[in-house]
């Protein structure tokens, strides 16, 4: 095991204090969590950043169907242009996905938009920057790292 519950729980609260900084201008906040353990960890941060912040925090999830070549993304939500958007996965492998997800809110007119992920295992193939990370893993390119979620806990593995 790589995290347990106790170490994410820790980690969530550090990257929500960093976006209360990042977000210290702004009226409110948005985060967009990747479908399915982005938006976990997401909502574990929104939860801490209601401890701290009294700003308005949106919560939405995105859906990249992986099944397809090209990533579809689904986002059936309409945010502000001009916003400032963070947007939270659990481990960034190749950066696909993330690329993907930056691009979506850029093309949507998104003014600023800021990455984090629970886990950067350092194996970028797309260029795309962390902003916020949780976790900084060195692995072998060929090994799994994967959050799981069981009974409302989560903990991250190398499989």
């Amino acid at each position: 095991m790589i995290l347990d519950n106790n170490k994410i729980l820790r980690i969530c609260n550090r990257l929500s204090c960093q976006i209360i900084e990042e977000s210290d201008q702004l009226d409110h906040i948005i985060l967009v969590g990747i479908k399915e353990k982005g938006f976990e960890i997401a909502e574990i941060i929104k939860k801490q950043i209601t401890l701290f912040s009294k700003k308005d925090i949106k919560l939405y999830p995105l859906k990249i169907q992986k099944d397809i070549d090209d990533k579809k993304i689904i986002f059936d939500y309409k945010i502000p242009k001009n916003c400032t958007v963070f947007i939270i996965d659990d481990v960034l492998n190749t950066g696909k996905t993330l690329f993907k997800s930056v691009n979506y809110f850029f093309n949507i007119g998104c003014e600023n938009i800021k990455t984090i992920v629970l886990i950067d295992r350092d194996h970028k193939k797309y260029p795309v920057n962390v902003d916020i990370k949780g976790f900084s893993l060195s692995t072998n390119f060929e090994d799994i790292v994967k959050v799981i979620s069981k009974d409302k806990k989560l903990k991250a593995v190398l499989v």
